[in-house]
C-alpha cells in the first residue's frame, strides 16, 4: 500500500512539474517584447525600389565591383536579383498589400512603434493608408525632398498646413542628399525656421545611400555630403531645433564624433546600418559612438523600405551586440527616441 501511494505521489509530483513548465513557456510565449521606437521606417509600394520582389543583404557580405565599361545599372539590378554579395539576403514581398501587411506584422510581433514617412511619389497618401491599418504602430512623418515642392506640392504653407494639425508628427526622412543639397544650403532656411517655430523634429538623411547611388540616377548626389559637418551651421542658425542624423552619418565617424560633442542637441539613428552593414563595421561603429560618451543620443532605426524582415533583424543586432549594457541597448531602442520625441509619460505608458 506503501509502495503505490509512493508512486502516486511521485506520478503527481511530475504532473504538476509539467504543468508548471508547460505554463512557464506559455507565458513567456505570450509576453510583450519591451517597446521599440523605429526612428526610421518607410511606407512604399512593392516596386518602389526596383521591379519586385528583390533581394538585399541582410547583411551584405562585401560591396562588389563594377567594369567601368560595364552600365552600372546593370549590375545593381543583377546584384538585386539573385543577392551575390551576400551569404544572407532578405527578399521583398511582391505586392503592395503584402508588403503592409508583412511591415505592420513585424511591428506587432516586436512591439514597434515606426517614426514612418512615404516616398518621393507619395509622401502623404500611403502614410495615412498605413496609418488608418494600424493606427498604434504608426507614428506620421513627413518624407520630403527638393523635387516634391514642384511634384507632391509640399510647398512651405502646405507643410506647415499638415504639421499644425498635429496629423503629422516629424519632418523626415529629408533626403536632399540625394539632390545634391545639404540641411545648412539657403534653400532650406525657411522649412528649418517652419520646423523650429512648430517645434517639429526633422531627420535628415546623413550618409549611405545604395552604393553606386550616382550613376542609378541620382546625379546630385557626392560622398563629401556624407559628412554630418554638412548639419553645422543649420544647427547654429536654429539652436531649438531638433534634428536627427540618420544612417548616423556613416562611414564617417569622426566628423559624426565631432558633431555630436560639438552639437548636445543633435541624435542619430542607425537606419540601414543596424542590419546591412557587414555586422563587424556595424558593431565597431556603434561602438565608437557608445566609447565616446553619446550612448544617450542613438536611436534605433531599420530604415526598412521593401524588407519587412530588416526590422526584427536590426533589433536583434542591439539586443546581441557583446559591448552594450542592458541599459545602454534599452536606451537605444526606446528611451532615447522617447526623450527626443519628447513623449509624455502618459505616451510611454501606452507603449508598454
Amino acid at each position: 500500500m506503501k509502495k503505490n501511494n509512493s508512486q502516486l505521489l511521485i506520478r503527481f509530483i511530475i504532473l504538476v512539474a509539467l504543468i508548471i513548465t508547460q505554463s512557464s513557456k506559455t507565458n513567456a510565449q505570450n509576453k510583450k517584447p519591451l517597446p521599440v521606437i523605429d526612428m526610421h521606417l518607410h511606407a512604399l509600394t512593392a516596386n518602389s525600389q526596383g521591379p519586385a520582389p528583390l533581394k538585399i543583404g541582410a547583411p551584405f557580405t562585401h560591396w562588389g565591383h563594377s567594369e567601368a565599361n560595364t552600365p552600372y545599372g546593370n549590375t545593381f539590378m543583377r546584384v538585386s536579383k539573385i543577392g551575390e554579395w551576400s551569404t544572407t539576403t532578405l527578399t521583398s514581398p511582391s505586392t503592395d498589400d503584402s508588403l503592409q501587411m508583412l511591415t505592420l506584422k513585424e511591428l506587432d510581433k516586436y512591439n514597434v512603434y515606426g517614426v514612418t514617412s512615404g516616398s518621393d511619389y507619395d509622401n502623404i497618401g500611403i502614410v495615412r493608408k498605413w496609418k488608418k491599418a494600424n493606427p498604434k504602430r504608426i507614428i506620421n512623418s513627413i518624407g520630403w525632398g527638393v523635387s516634391d515642392i514642384k511634384y507632391q506640392k509640399l510647398t512651405l504653407d502646405s507643410l506647415r498646413t499638415l504639421f499644425k494639425s498635429g496629423e503629422f508628427k516629424v519632418f523626415g526622412e529629408v533626403y536632399i542628399q540625394y539632390e545634391g543639397f545639404t540641411l545648412s544650403d539657403s534653400i532650406m532656411e525657411p522649412y528649418l525656421a517652419m520646423a523650429e517655430e512648430l517645434n517639429i523634429p526633422v531627420g535628415v538623411h546623413v550618409g549611405t545611400g545604395p552604393p553606386g547611388v550616382i550613376y542609378l540616377g541620382a546625379k546630385g548626389y557626392r560622398a563629401k555630403n556624407h559628412s554630418a559637418l554638412t548639419l553645422e551651421e543649420a544647427l547654429i542658425r536654429h539652436p531649438k531645433l531638433r534634428v536627427y542624423a540618420m544612417h548616423a552619418g556613416w562611414p564617417m565617424l569622426d566628423d559624426m564624433l565631432a558633431m555630436l560633442y560639438a552639437h548636445p542637441q543633435l541624435y542619430v539613428d542607425l537606419g540601414i546600418v543596424s542590419y546591412a552593414l557587414p555586422l563587424k563595421e556595424y558593431y565597431y561603429y556603434v561602438e565608437r559612438l557608445v566609447n565616446a560618451g553619446f550612448g544617450k543620443r542613438i536611436m534605433f532605426g531599420s530604415d526598412n523600405m521593401v524588407w519587412p524582415q530588416s526590422i526584427g533583424i536590426g533589433i536583434k543586432n542591439i539586443e546581441n551586440a557583446p559591448f552594450l549594457t542592458a541599459e545602454q541597448k534599452r536606451d537605444i531602442l526606446f528611451n532615447n527616441a522617447a526623450r527626443f520625441l519628447q513623449l509624455s509619460k502618459e505616451e510611454i505608458k501606452a507603449m508598454q
